[in-house]
């Protein structure tokens, strides 16, 4: 049994498809604006995405630069001596952040203030060169926690796009054109019943003019 065959040919039907294909004609009006709202905040945090991608490798480039130099004055074994004693970022943890219905995971509790060495150890005196190549590689963890957060944004927008676009497709390419049909059935059908009430009222006068 088609769908069309499955709806039964009445007037009050016919007004539940009609409030039907509005409602659907509301919902795909909300899905787009939704869709293009999300591109739109896509292509912003991936501007935001590629500027902190050129400060990484910037930073990462002094960086490594203050470490050469350092091991030059220092020597190797000096230096992995001092990167035995480095400190981790404590107090990370992750939260959620409400995007235009999409949940992102956030990077909370990032220290501001975060250095490689602790203080105990940086008063014993670390030189200068060493000092810069710390502090850049310190900045350059803050980059890549941001870089972390951005891109998972990223995917998580896109994703969502996606999921949108197909509902978008599902209720313009298949709902309301099924919607549409249905009611369009149902009104052929009531002007076929209003055809053959006709003919079969005029058969009936015609019989009754015969009578006489």
């Amino acid at each position: 049994m088609s769908a069309r065959e499955s709806v039964k040919p009445t007037r009050m039907e016919l007004l539940k498809l009609k409030s039907r294909i509005r409602l659907a004609n509301k919902g795909l009006s909300l899905l787009k604006r939704k869709r293009a709202a999300l591109i739109v905040e896509f292509f912003k945090i991936n501007r935001k995405a590629l500027d902190l991608r050129k400060k990484l490798k910037q930073t990462m480039d002094k960086s490594y630069t203050s470490l050469k130099v350092a091991e030059m004055y220092h020597g190797r074994i000096t230096l992995e001596s001092v990167a035995y004693r480095a400190t981790r970022m404590k107090g990370l943890s992750i939260t959620t952040r409400n995007v235009m219905g999409v949940k992102i995971p956030e990077i909370a509790g990032r220290d501001a203030q975060y250095t490689v060495m602790n203080e105990q150890y940086a008063l014993v005196g670390l030189s200068v060169k060493m000092e810069d190549a710390m502090a850049g590689f310190a900045e350059a963890l803050r980059i890549s926690l941001d870089i972390a957060e951005v891109e998972n944004t990223l995917r998580k927008i896109l994703a969502e796009v996606e999921k949108t676009k197909r509902r978008v497709n599902s209720i313009e390419n298949v709902l309301i054109p099924r919607l549409q049909g249905q009611a369009k059935y149902i009104s052929m059908r009531f002007d076929e019943m209003e055809r053959e009430n006709f003919v079969t009222l005029k058969t009936v006068k015609a019989k009754l003019s015969a009578e006489k």
